[in-house]
């Protein structure tokens, strides 16, 4: 594949409405997948993100770079992102905020800044789609553990990949539980059903999904029947944490990143309890999607994927992003520095100067 010409143009402002019309979960969920088989060969990450706590929350940045992000472009992208877990009920803003730069990184020109919200989610869903994909069984019953933000769209990908056979949502708040389970009934056909606690469907559910911001396991052994895929998407810093060591332990563990699962994933908090040690981690995800990884041995092991987030999700998904923003005239042009010749086009001077589009 021939390489597109660097880009020539002004950085675009990209808002989340946008991102979200302009990135479907199919094609997310291709991105990651190709992001994943080029980690395995070409793709540049550093082995954990960085992070700065503060009172109620915390930010953290992600940052990777591809050399063939999409149509073959070079690609680098940094992920500033703030989470703030009391801010729905205290400060009627969303847990997560932040934004994306990405960069060529043929020239490091900046190409786009992206609200990252609807980025973040999509693209979090579809790395558990690509781990179900390698790893799930064949036909899948349900629990998803955490009805917020993150659950319709790990609902919604997940029904890209495996046939599901029913679905029970879980939740501390059982109302906001009720409210997912109509809405994806309505959306998707499924059987989607209530439940309190992990204990009621254990016997039951052979995929789980936990996507919620526990500081303290729920979801154990006797809860995970054999040959079930636990997918733990909530733990994305050192406190957080969804699944009892000693269930990690008696599974098989792929991880996103290993090093950043060891610091700030599930993984960590085995490793805290002396339960598990690095080299008892199966294999990296990306490993698996190229085949020099062992996923699934056998019909009736438990897998646990450790999803803390990459950043080689993010600039997978922005790429694509970016590249349909250029042929749709989405977002807003600007020069950000001094300009080198580059003028803006007529429309987007007109939505810098006034303010509006």
């Amino acid at each position: 594949m021939s390489r597109p010409a660097p880009w020539s143009g002004p950085t675009l402002i990209l808002r989340g409405d946008e991102v979200e019309r302009l990135l479907d979960l199919r094609t997310c969920i291709a991105a990651v997948e190709r992001a994943f088989l080029a980690h395995a060969g070409n793709a540049e990450i550093p082995p954990f993100s960085f992070g700065t706590h503060v009172e109620g929350g915390g930010f953290h940045v992600k940052t990777a770079a591809a050399l063939d992000a999409v149509a073959g472009r070079p690609a680098f992208a940094a992920k500033i992102n703030a989470n703030f877990p009391g801010n729905p009920g205290r400060n009627g803003l969303p847990t997560i905020q932040g934004v994306l730069a990405l960069f060529d990184a043929s020239d490091g020109r900046l190409l786009a800044l992206l609200d990252s919200i609807e980025l973040t989610t999509l693209r979090t869903a579809a790395a558990t789609a690509v781990a179900a994909k390698y790893l799930a069984p064949d036909s899948a019953a349900v629990a998803i553990c955490g009805c917020g933000a993150q659950a319709p769209s790990q609902l919604r990908a997940l029904a890209c990949v495996r046939p599901i056979e029913r679905v029970t949502a879980i939740d501390i708040d059982r109302e906001r539980a009720a409210r997912f389970a109509r809405a994806m009934t309505a959306e998707l056909g499924l059987d989607v059903s209530v439940a309190n606690a992990p204990a009621e469907v254990a016997h039951r559910t052979n995929l789980w999904i936990t996507c919620t911001t526990s500081h303290h396991w729920f979801l154990g052994r006797e809860h995970v029947a054999r040959g079930s895929f636990v997918a733990a998407v909530g733990a994305d810093n050192p406190h957080k944490q969804e699944i009892e060591p000693e269930l990690m332990a008696s599974s098989a563990v792929i991880v996103d990143i290993l090093d950043q699962c060891a610091a700030t994933g599930e993984l960590h908090h085995a490793l805290d309890a002396g339960l598990m040690q690095r080299a008892n981690v199966r294999a990296e995800l990306a490993d698996v999607v190229a085949g020099s990884g062992t996923g699934r041995r056998s019909a009736d092991e438990t897998l646990i994927f450790d999803s803390t987030g990459t950043a080689l999700e993010d600039v997978a998904a922005a790429a694509i992003v970016f590249e349909r923003a250029v042929t749709a005239g989405a977002g807003i042009a600007v020069e950000l520095g001094k300009s080198h010749g580059n003028s803006l086009p007529d429309r987007n001077r007109r939505s810098v100067e006034g303010g509006a589009r």
